[in-house]
């Protein structure tokens, strides 16, 4: 039976929860929430993308982030990037955790990042170079793992195929990405049970669209997986995958995994923190553990009420 308080949560609300939204937030904004996330106990972060600010402008600004923050806090973040050119850029900032980031469908991959998927594996050694020369660790990260906003269903031996490439071997981390979020949780268990990481974590980015975010965590951890991703109040979703919406909730995977950093006054704080970003880009929260914390429950321990 799985222990379900030992699976990690990564934030993702940084980058894939601002990616779609219509606002640009101020750096010192996103820094504070560094901050306050790390300050919680949340062990990952992605802070930010090496994405064209004109293709994605809420990334604008991402390597001013990393400029203001310190190297014991850039131990816990991760940046998306998707080229050799990219990770180079970033470590000559300061990055040291890079996730690069493919598509399993051609299709998604030409839409997101303009190339093959044969032509991202096959840039990944030189990516993978640049990041053990500064000391950093690369994720591989394979998006539209399950299904494709064009081609429909992915074939899992395509999946099982890239991650045992040689030429993705030096990846730290296995990402497999439901960017849809239309897998379900046998199919997400089946997979992760079926992949051989061969020393490198498996971590799940899941996504809400069909109401199966939690649900699907949990089974990647069942097939395991020792991350999962979320975002606070649910936000975000892919500007390249139609379709596609928001994150699973980081305060939802929380509260059904429990792990040992989380209490009562921890969550509130997340609730709080989730709000008030809300508010500034114009999002409604689509976390139920959000709702659930502002009820009327008086009696439950994990209820914060209208304060």
């Amino acid at each position: 039976m799985t222990d379900y308080s030992r699976v990690s949560l990564r934030d993702v609300t940084l980058r894939d929860g601002l990616q779609l939204t219509g606002k640009v937030l101020d750096v010192d904004v996103r820094v504070d929430l560094v901050r306050t996330l790390l300050t919680a106990g949340i062990p990952e972060l992605e802070i930010g993308s090496m994405a064209r600010p004109d293709l994605v402008p809420p990334m604008a600004g991402s390597l001013d982030i990393v400029a203001a923050l310190t190297p014991e806090e850039l131990e816990h973040c991760w940046v998306w990037v998707a080229t050799p050119r990219h990770v180079a850029k970033a470590a000559a900032a300061g990055v040291r955790n890079f996730q690069y980031c493919l598509s399993v469908s051609d299709a998604h991959n030409r839409a997101n990042i303009g190339r093959t998927a044969e032509d991202s594996v096959a840039a990944m050694p030189e990516a993978i170079a640049i990041a053990k020369e500064v000391g950093g660790r690369i994720q591989l990260t394979l998006a539209t793992s399950f299904t494709c906003p064009f081609d429909g269903p992915v074939d899992p031996d395509r999946v099982r195929g890239i991650v045992a490439d040689p030429r993705t071997a030096g990846a730290d981390d296995v990402v497999l990405a439901d960017t849809l979020g239309q897998a379900y949780p046998n199919e997400v268990r089946e997979l992760f049970s079926t992949i051989e990481a061969k020393d490198r974590r498996l971590v799940f980015h899941g996504h809400d669209t069909w109401g199966m975010g939690v649900a699907n965590s949990l089974a990647a951890a069942d097939g395991g997986a020792e991350v999962v991703d979320g975002a606070l109040g649910g936000l975000g979703g892919c500007p390249f995958a139609p379709g596609a919406s928001g994150n699973t909730a980081s305060e939802d995977l929380l509260f059904a995994t429990r792990p040992d950093y989380l209490t009562p006054d921890v969550l509130a704080d997340l609730v709080k923190a989730g709000e008030k970003l809300l508010t500034r880009v114009d999002e409604q929260s689509r976390s139920r553990t959000a709702q659930g914390a502002r009820s009327k429950a008086d009696a439950f321990a994990w209820v914060i009420g209208e304060q």
